[in-house]
This record gives structure tokens, C-alpha cells and sequence, in this order.
């Protein structure tokens, strides 16, 4: 018996995962589940099936994976940011003295 627990809530994303990976596991999320939402359309509307639990799972895996670039974006830019600061101060600096 599967005791995976499909629920939503339960879903984590993985913590170290470079842009690469990010983007492959998105992929990946986006293809399992229009498979699902495939196979809940060919099912019997009677059926005992976990279809959409397992889609809302994933999508909300999905969507931690997707805040994770989001995240990593954010800290690029940050430093990008700090590096022309520090840049600008160098050029101030060297103007001042000139």
C-alpha cells in the first residue's frame, strides 16, 4: 500500500538546487502533471482515483520550486546592486582625489 501522503500542505521543495536544476525540476512538475490531468479526464467519473490530490500536490510543489528562483533572482540582483555601489564609491572616491 502507498502511504505517500499527496497533500498540498505536505510538499516541500528541496533547499540547494542551482538555476539549472530549478528550471529542470519545474519542466519536469509541469509534465507530471498535465500526464495527471490527462488521466483524470480519461477516468470514469465514478472511480475511486487521487488524480487531483496528486495534481494539487505537485502544483503546490511547483510553486515552492518556482519562489526558489524567484528567491535566487532576488539575491543576484541584491548583490549585483551592492557591486555597483561599491563600484560608483570607488569612481567618487577617485574623482575626489584627482
Amino acid at each position: 500500500m502507498d502511504t505517500y501522503n499527496l497533500k498540498p500542505e505536505n510538499m516541500r521543495a528541496p533547499k540547494n538546487l542551482t538555476r539549472e536544476e530549478i528550471e529542470k525540476s519545474l519542466d519536469e512538475l509541469d509534465h507530471k502533471i498535465k500526464i495527471l490531468k490527462g488521466r483524470v479526464n480519461a477516468t470514469a467519473a465514478d472511480s475511486n482515483h487521487t488524480y487531483h490530490e496528486h495534481i494539487a500536490a505537485l502544483e503546490a510543489k511547483r510553486e515552492l520550486i518556482a519562489q526558489k528562483l524567484g528567491d535566487q533572482e532576488d539575491t543576484q540582483s541584491k548583490w549585483q546592486g551592492l557591486r555597483d555601489g561599491l563600484d560608483n564609491l570607488k569612481k567618487d572616491m577617485d574623482d575626489l582625489f584627482k
